[in-house]
């Protein structure tokens, strides 16, 4: 990004503002950022007096009896005020990669989900798994504490083949019991742990690359 040189008239309005202003103030007046007006300020070699300093606190805001810079001046809807404005929510329909309420996906862990609502604020809420939709068409609202996961070696993508028989719905205190490394047999717990041991060095490594 091409830097915005300062001018000359700049600097001495900045000299005259900095005795009464903050850095924000300045910057907001000026169109530039709190963290210019105070390098500016650093190479200017500005100082306020003990008494001014005294008026502001450490983030800007002023102490009682201190007068605001903008006091009787009317707000100018124009300049770069528009750019930091809070911007008016939009309905997700209209994000450009929006997908319809029917809309079907693959999930990373390889379960197909559907869209099914707008409404949810967080995004990937607004998806469920095809399963357990599947599943609770057939049986009504999932209990609280259970989820609906496929049988072993039933898992499928395909929604024609998702169907009620190759599906169950147990506690997720069982689901836990059931992927614990220790109930698979030998050698695959070991090559588990050393899989793990092993993506934990190239993570260690790959952050240690990105720091040089």
């Amino acid at each position: 990004m091409k830097l915005k040189r300062w001018t000359l008239d700049e600097d001495r309005r900045l000299a005259e503002l900095y005795q009464d202003h903050s850095a924000g103030q300045i910057g907001r007046l000026f169109g530039r950022s709190r963290s210019s007006i105070k390098n500016r300020v650093n190479q200017l070699g500005l100082q306020k007096t003990p008494e001014m300093r005294e008026k502001f606190r450490r983030d800007g805001c002023f102490k009682k009896g201190a007068t605001p810079w903008n006091k009787g001046k009317h707000f100018d809807p124009g300049g770069r005020s528009a750019e930091t404005r809070f911007k008016p929510l939009k309905h997700p329909s209209q994000a450009r990669n929006y997908k319809p309420i029917g809309s079907l996906r693959i999930t990373k862990d390889g379960y197909l989900e559907r869209k099914v609502t707008d409404d949810h604020p967080v995004p990937a809420r607004r998806w469920l798994a095809v399963h357990r939709l599947a599943w609770e068409e057939a049986n009504g609202p999932l209990p609280d504490g259970h989820i609906v996961r496929f049988k072993r070696g039933m898992k499928t993508i395909l929604i024609e083949e998702i169907t009620l028989d190759r599906l169950e719905c147990i506690s997720r205190r069982e689901n836990m019991q059931r992927n614990t490394v220790h109930n698979y047999p030998a050698p695959i717990p070991q090559l588990i742990q050393l899989k793990g041991a092993l993506q934990r060095q190239i993570n260690k490594r790959e952050r240690h690359e990105k720091q040089k």
